[in-house]
């Protein structure tokens, strides 16, 4: 499989302060991120694939959910991960 549990507990080490803090916004965006880059990948190949062409559009929105939690609960926490991951070329200062 492509995410191995080594792999999420090395993005939630990097994102989320700790490894086994798996329920942090910045670390659940950051195994998302992950996540729709892969699928991405393979949407590149199979074009015609909808299944995943669905999860892919339902992983998109739960992250972009993610992100507008962080950002209106604390910008701070909002703009590093945007930074961390390189979501945004250029962030507004509100």
């Amino acid at each position: 499989m492509y995410l191995s549990t080594e792999k999420k507990q090395e993005i939630f080490k990097l994102h989320g302060e700790v490894e086994t803090n798996t329920g942090s916004a910045e670390g659940q965006v950051a195994l998302f991120t992950y996540r729709i880059a892969h699928l991405t990948e393979h949407l590149k190949k199979n074009r015609k694939d909808f299944s995943t062409q669905l999860s892919l559009q339902k992983l998109v929105g739960k992250r972009r959910a993610l992100l507008a939690y962080l950002f209106k609960k604390d910008i701070i926490r909002y703009r590093n991960i945007i930074k961390a991951l390189g979501l945004r070329d250029i962030i507004k200062s509100i």
